[in-house]
């Protein structure tokens, strides 16, 4: 594995944690980014564009001074692909990890390929599912946090989600198998309607609609609701959230 490290300074805040965030280069991910840095933790940002991964670390930490935030390429459409990717590093201690990556295609059951089944299960449920696997001994060692973006269309399904919305039923399952599994840890789900993003725009697209940002909940105020799960004292665990618009 290759680290990509971005330098830049704490200022006034206080070093807390280290987080890993899949989907960092936009969106909630992005977001939840930006509230934890702020918040003074370190920051380990993954996506599939190393350009895009430089441009995000170098808006949070800056050009000089500190360590804070590293980026790592990952490419979800190929679990199989995950762990060589990391090498085999040694990764620190993990306080949280947060899956916001995700993709969405809609059709019908009748008019679906096999292949928009198997993108979505691929980045939506193996992905995490694999990562999160090979994560655990960091996240045991810190008796950290993982927290899975769900959807709305993971506690119900409609019309030409049925592909989108099953996968996300799947990790929702994940998610209370791995709380069950590890009681060390914590394990949280958190099912947001639509929110404004390059994926609700492709989503707007594919509904044959426009695409109006601010008709959405703005990907800061889901971020919120994570970073305050993930803040939530260690006597408590916010087990699942529904985030609304």
């Amino acid at each position: 594995m290759t680290w990509a490290t971005v330098r830049g300074t704490t200022g006034e805040n206080e070093r807390v944690g280290t987080y890993l965030i899949t989907g960092a280069t936009g969106g909630i991910g992005a977001a939840v980014a930006e509230l934890l840095y702020g918040a003074g933790h370190d920051l380990i940002l993954t996506g599939r564009s190393a350009e895009r991964l430089d441009h995000m670390a170098r808006l949070l930490a800056g050009e000089a001074g500190g360590t804070r935030v590293r980026t790592l390429v990952l490419d979800l459409t190929d679990p199989r692909r995950i762990e060589p990717s990391l090498g085999g590093a040694e990764l620190p201690p993990l306080d949280g990890v947060v899956h916001s990556a995700g993709v969405a295609k809609l059709g019908t059951v009748a008019g679906s390929r096999v292949e928009d089944w198997i993108d979505q299960l691929m980045v939506n449920v193996a992905a995490p599912v694999e990562l999160t696997r090979l994560l655990l001994p960091a996240v045991r060692a810190a008796q950290g946090h993982v927290v899975f973006v769900n959807s709305g269309s993971g506690l119900r399904a409609n019309p030409a989600w049925g592909a989108y919305s099953a996968s996300k039923h799947a990790l929702r399952a994940v998610a209370d198998s791995l709380r069950a599994e590890e009681p060390e840890i914590r394990v949280t789900s958190v099912y947001p309607g639509r929110t404004a993003s390059e994926m609700q725009r492709q989503i707007r697209a594919q509904e044959g609609g426009d695409y109006a940002a601010e008709a959405y909940m703005s990907a800061h105020s889901v971020a919120t609701v994570i970073v305050n799960a993930l803040r939530t004292p260690r006597d408590a665990t916010v087990t699942d959230v529904s985030v609304r618009g």
